[in-house]
């Protein structure tokens, strides 16, 4: 397994996952909720991805196979955490724009 490029999927799908789940926020801001939640879901698709690959490293380092810790998985982590959090708060903001919308549309 080559480790740097295990974690640039972490970076990059995380990544990925973040701005597109910013697309679908700007979407649902536009009142465009159909297609703000298919690209709600190509969000959490990548970010699926990118935490598939962080379980399947922990699990590697479970099993005492030599795993080394460097500033670029630190990096890593950080960048899904952070990507994983902020996907849960656009979640909740564009069920608000939803809800918001329909007392509008009253």
């Amino acid at each position: 397994m080559n480790m740097e490029a295990e974690i640039f999927n972490i970076i990059s799908s995380g990544g990925d996952a973040k701005a597109i789940a910013y697309d679908a926020l700007q979407l649902a801001y536009e009142g465009k909720f159909d297609i703000a939640e298919k690209r709600f879901h190509e969000a959490q698709s990548a970010l699926t991805l990118a935490h598939n690959t962080q379980t399947k490293l922990i699990q590697k380092e479970l099993n005492h196979e030599d795993m080394k810790i460097s500033l670029l998985m630190v990096h890593a982590q950080d960048h899904l955490m952070t990507a994983i959090s902020e996907i849960s708060l656009i979640e909740q903001m564009i069920k608000m724009l939803k809800r918001i919308d329909s007392l509008e549309n009253k």
